[in-house]
């Protein structure tokens, strides 16, 4: 296994794993402010939504990928497609927290009452994680996009096929051993003209 294919591995886990933390945080908020003010703050049921569709479509990529060469989801059309999607919704999601709580979650919970001081907190890890799974799947499919594209121009059709069968491996590429073989058949060559040379007079005495 290549080391790209170990990369994507861990991009594709720390998301989920972060996902997990954010669904977890978000119901906990959802439970608190319903149960003492009565309400549910948007950016929290956002946050579950994410959350869920990130946990739902990234195990689902990774398993697939494992257990099935050539797969739908596994192309890297598809992938780019849907990791660029969860970026907008992840990013979506950190700038509701900031703006939708109703001050700076970004600032220091000092609150009198400890319920607000909860969701203070709770809104601080949401924009947290939330920027992290961005951040990480952005730079990820950022690489992926470059790679697949300096790929295309070289003439390599890798858009429908798997990051592990494109990038996957660190074999040399086979143009290498051709170029190698054209350069020793050139030296040959050129070792042979001079001698069928030297024996084109020798015949014709």
């Amino acid at each position: 296994m290549g080391v790209f294919s170990l990369v994507r591995i861990a991009v594709l886990g720390v998301t989920t794993l972060f996902s997990i933390i954010v669904l977890a945080i978000s119901a906990h908020l959802i439970s608190q402010t319903q149960q003492y003010f009565g309400v549910t703050v948007t950016f929290s049921s956002l946050a579950v939504a994410v959350a869920v569709i990130s946990l739902l479509t990234l195990p689902v990529m990774l398993v697939v990928d494992f257990i099935r060469s050539g797969a739908f989801t596994s192309m890297i059309v598809v992938e780019l497609a849907w990791l660029y999607t969860l970026c907008i919704l992840w990013v979506a999601t950190a700038g509701q927290t900031v703006t939708g709580f109703g001050f700076d979650v970004s600032s220091s919970c000092d609150f009198l009452n400890p319920i607000l001081n909860g969701a203070c907190q709770s809104a601080q890890a949401i924009e947290a994680f939330s920027f992290l799974n961005f951040i990480i799947l952005f730079l990820y499919a950022s690489v992926l996009s470059v790679m697949a594209v300096v790929a295309a121009t070289r003439g390599q059709s890798v858009w429908l096929s798997s990051v592990k069968e494109s990038f996957g491996s660190l074999a040399v590429p086979a143009h290498f051993p051709m170029t190698q073989n054209n350069t020793q058949a050139q030296h040959t060559g050129g070792l042979a003209q001079p001698a069928a040379t030297l024996a084109g007079p020798g015949t014709a005495v």
